[in-house]
């Protein structure tokens, strides 16, 4: 019996250990893409300013001859970087639906229909307030969650939330992003060159080939995986989605032994939480507001369709899926987690910004769109932190004191009092 404890107190620290990790690399990516983003804010907004745009619009190339790529360094950033933080998010996707939490159907079910509740709604509501043409093009901008702020949030309210809430928005949040990547890669693409598109498909053949034939050395994966990314940069497809379906391709499971993809995460996880991400957001979220911007992002339908989408959408999308699908007994929450804790997760979720600010630049030429809907974003990631961390500490406070008032009411009755 001893025996079977410990073998599985290993399985439950194997499970356990990688969620912890991704966590605390979340929680403290998050502190860093803060300060990421209050640095761009002011660099956007000081005399410095002209070096700021001068400094992301520098042309740099790489490469010679035909091979070379020319991109700004806000585009090296967007699209080259951007892949390999991708990259992880598709090995994320790929743990959770082999080993993780995705992986059961009943534990996945509620944190998907949650998930999709949390894209539709912050989508209807966008187009509702803003209509079509070029403005509604934005559409796919409310319905991500920043995963990196939000835990970042969570890790601040500390061990007095539950850890249930903090699996529940990851599973969100995590569905969220799989919705997210489909977007990109379905509505914001360029006109496709065939070409170009096969040839990405015949990279992938051969990773597909290698892993078939049992090449278990990533550093052979390399250059192909390379030339994936080039050859979707050209095809029109947006680059980074490259470096999703690599990360999907990764075996989840132990390769002659070895955990390829925890080894992979485990060494890049760090990588895009304290240096990929924050390089975007002090690329992306310096926005000038100066010269009366605020004033006309307040009258702006595409800030307001943001703002309405992320808080009211998410909220009321996410939280009232999640009441339905629990009445319908078509999933279950994590255990010790409450429904009314779930209203504070949804408003947490609103917190969009990194895939956000992404989608607004793939949405919008217009600089002026592009700013109206990164102050939206702005303004509502700001508030859904506030939001949600005040309906979670009032709506533990209350769990706990619903907790303790049975036990009260029978120490007062053993002891003879009223």
């Amino acid at each position: 019996m001893a025996d079977d404890r410990e073998v599985g107190s290993g399985l439950a620290q194997r499970l356990v250990n990688p969620l912890r990790r991704f966590v605390h690399d979340e929680a403290a990516g998050g502190v860093v893409l803060l300060m990421a983003t209050v640095a761009a804010l002011v660099w956007a907004n000081s005399p410095a300013a002209a070096g700021y745009e001068g400094l992301w619009n520098f042309r740099l190339t790489v490469g010679a001859g035909p091979v070379a790529v020319t991109e700004d360094l806000r585009h090296w950033v967007n699209d080259g970087f951007m892949a390999l933080f991708f990259f992880v998010v598709g090995l994320e996707i790929k743990r959770e639906l082999v080993v993780g939490e995705l992986r059961d159907r009943r534990a996945a079910a509620l944190p998907a229909l949650a998930a999709l509740g949390g894209v539709l709604l912050p989508a209807l509501l966008f187009l509702l307030l803003v209509g079509g043409g070029p403005e509604g093009r934005g559409w796919g901008i409310p319905l991500a969650t920043d995963i990196a702020f939000a835990v970042g949030v969570l890790a601040v309210l500390g061990s007095r939330i539950p850890a249930g809430a903090k699996l529940f928005l990851l599973s969100v949040a995590i569905v969220d992003d799989i919705i997210a990547v489909g977007i990109i890669a379905v509505v914001y693409t360029d006109a496709l060159d065939g070409g170009w598109l096969l040839a990405a498909v015949g990279a992938l053949v051969v990773v597909a080939v290698m892993r078939w034939a049992g090449v278990a050395s990533v550093a052979a994966y390399v250059p192909v995986g390379l030339f994936v990314w080039y050859a979707t940069l050209h095809s029109g497809v947006h680059a980074t989605i490259a470096g999703v379906v690599l990360g999907l391709m990764t075996p989840a499971r132990p390769v002659d032994g070895r955990g390829v993809l925890d080894s992979l995460q485990h060494n890049l996880h760090p990588i895009t939480a304290f240096t990929v991400v924050p390089l975007f957001a002090l690329a992306n979220a310096g926005v000038d507001l100066r010269g009366g911007v605020l004033g006309d992002a307040v009258g702006s339908q595409v800030a307001w369709g943001v703002l309405v989408g992320l808080l009211v959408g998410k909220v009321v999308g996410i939280g009232g899926v999640t009441w339905l699908a629990l009445r319908l007994r078509l999933g279950t929450l994590p255990t010790g987690m409450p429904m009314r804790l779930v209203w504070g997760v949804a408003a947490l979720a609103g917190i969009g910004f990194t895939v956000s600010l992404f989608i607004a630049d793939l949405a919008y030429t217009d600089p002026v769109l592009i700013t109206h809907a990164k102050v939206g974003i702005f303004a509502a990631s700001a508030v859904a932190a506030v939001l949600g961390s005040g309906l979670l500490i009032g709506l533990t406070r209350r769990s706990a004191t619903a907790a303790h008032g049975p036990a009260r009411t029978a120490e007062k009755e053993e002891d003879g009092g009223g």
